[in-house]
């Protein structure tokens, strides 16, 4: 006679938090999303993007609720995606900060002239606008059309890795 096992489904809460642990330890590249709305400039730091397609150039990104500064970068034309290096780390961590100080003069932001808030010393820049969103869960994931690519300078590469920004070694 053979003895059936079943195994026990886990939570979604048991899931989701062994889904955080896990991507807790997969770094991640940091980039800096604005855009400009009725009410100024607005933006946050993510470490979802990731290229789509080239050809039509496309990335993607999500954002965790369709509030604050997500949603105001939801309801966006078009916004720019800045992909960062370490001299960044701080202003990475102002954006991802509820409250921080975001836009001022000492962290060199420039406005392109389609009027998005601009970061020209990012490595690369990539204006864009939503093709597509889709709710999951508490998040939006974006599908967005590459429309500029503005190249910056080439500094040291950082990532999102448990919890804290980490450059690195220049290639």
């Amino acid at each position: 006679m053979s003895a059936t096992r079943t195994a026990a489904v886990p939570t979604p809460s048991l899931v989701g938090e062994g889904l955080k642990k896990a991507f807790r330890t997969h770094p991640s590249g940091v980039a800096i999303i604005t855009a400009n709305v009725d009410a100024g400039p607005v933006g946050l730091t993510a470490s979802s993007v990731s290229s789509v397609a080239v050809d039509p150039a496309a990335i993607m990104f999500s954002v965790t609720r369709a509030t604050g500064s997500a949603g105001a970068l939801l309801a966006a034309d078009t916004f720019v995606v800045h992909l960062i290096d370490d001299a960044h780390a701080e202003l990475a961590q102002a954006f991802a900060t509820s409250g921080a100080e975001r836009f001022t003069p000492e962290q060199g932001w420039r406005v392109l002239e389609t009027g998005e808030p601009h970061l020209p010393t990012a490595r690369a820049a990539l204006r864009s606008r939503a093709l597509h969103t889709v709710p999951v869960g508490s998040s939006t994931v974006v599908i967005a059309e590459v429309l500029d690519v503005l190249d910056g300078p080439l500094g040291r590469p950082v990532v999102y890795f448990d919890r804290r920004f980490h450059a690195l070694p220049a290639a």
